[in-house]
């Protein structure tokens, strides 16, 4: 009896050896899955994990990408053994060919979505910022079909003429961000920026109110790109309204114009009388004309010093400044015999 129990015991010992070497080798390859590269191509690809997709649906989706290296059969165990399985949010992730299983869950759970990018431009219209979000392939359609009327009623803002409203910048934002939720950030992002403006304003400015402040600003907007011009030509548009004189800004006219303005502004423009048109209506315009960004809104509440009253575009992207009307028409007629 005793003869045939070291055989025996010798093969239990070995099977137990044989399965914990089957096991080390299997918690091995599963290290070693978690931090290789799942072959990603060098273009990248995109995970779009939808609502309601589990790790077991994740795991199915990458094993059916062409040219990741070996099925991720280990990702459900690790998602689950870490409890990461119940933490994991939807959205689109960036896989680059450097991205690891462990890497990716990680990005999942906490959410690092790919951010793409819109820039509002500064002297955009209303109109066009709407066409932009439109525009815009991950940007969710809310607003598609509302007014301007019923935007800014959506926005907690009824009544409010949108114009000017909405800071330039460049927001970034996940796919399915919608266009309501775009501008409520937008919107959001003016108002501080023009009550910090308004707050710093300086002493003498002829402006009643912050809302002032902004239609100025749009004006300053679309009369220069030149940064260093802004403040001097709110300088001159603040004297001008101390004075009592028109603005006679040819930007408030063609705003005025809308859709009718072909490009062309003509003499009979400058008497049609629209509520824009500061060549016949003395002060600011009833709204701002544009989208001003912020160094027009600072320009605006910190207009340069000195005594010039006039100015002309120089045709090439500037503007030859005046104190007298007489040394503003010798501009005007220099400027355009250089046209001719």
């Amino acid at each position: 009896m005793r003869c045939f129990a070291r055989p025996r015991l010798s093969l239990s010992i070995l099977a137990v050896l044989a399965a914990g070497a089957v096991l080390y080798g299997i918690h091995a390859d599963y290290r070693r899955f978690l931090d290789t590269p799942l072959g990603v191509p060098t273009s990248g690809l995109v995970l779009d994990v939808k609502p309601g997709m589990g790790i077991g649906a994740i795991a199915r989706e990458l094993r059916r990408r062409p040219g990741l290296s070996r099925p991720p059969l280990y990702l459900e165990a690790y998602a689950r053994l870490g409890g990461l399985a119940h933490r994991l949010k939807t959205g689109e992730y960036a896989l680059s060919p450097d991205t690891t299983p462990r890497d990716l869950l990680e990005r999942i759970v906490a959410g690092r979505v790919i951010q793409y990018p819109l820039t509002v431009v500064e002297g955009w219209t209303f109109r066009q910022l709407r066409r932009a979000l439109t525009a815009h392939p991950k940007i969710g359609q809310t607003l598609r079909e509302a007014s301007d009327d019923e935007i800014m009623a959506r926005l907690g803002r009824p009544g409010r003429h949108p114009e000017g409203w909405f800071l330039p910048d460049t927001y970034h934002f996940p796919a399915g961000f919608t266009d309501e939720a775009f501008l409520r950030r937008a919107l959001a992002a003016m108002e501080r920026r023009l009550a910090q403006a308004w707050s710093g304003r300086a002493a003498d400015l002829p402006l009643d109110d912050p809302y002032q402040a902004l239609i100025l600003a749009s004006i300053i907007e679309k009369e220069t790109g030149v940064a260093a011009e802004r403040p001097v030509i709110a300088g001159v548009f603040a004297r001008r309204l101390r004075k009592g004189m028109l603005l006679q800004t040819d930007p408030t006219v063609i705003y005025g114009l809308g859709m009718a303005f072909d490009g062309n502004l003509r003499r009979r423009d400058l008497e049609d009388d629209t509520p824009y048109n500061t060549y016949t209506h003395k002060g600011l315009p009833p709204t701002p004309i544009a989208l001003p960004g912020a160094d027009a809104l600072e320009a605006a509440v910190h207009p340069a010093d000195g005594d010039t009253l006039y100015f002309v575009a120089d045709g090439q992207g500037g503007h030859v400044f005046s104190k007298t009307l007489n040394e503003h028409n010798q501009a005007v007629r220099r400027h355009q015999l250089r046209e001719r």
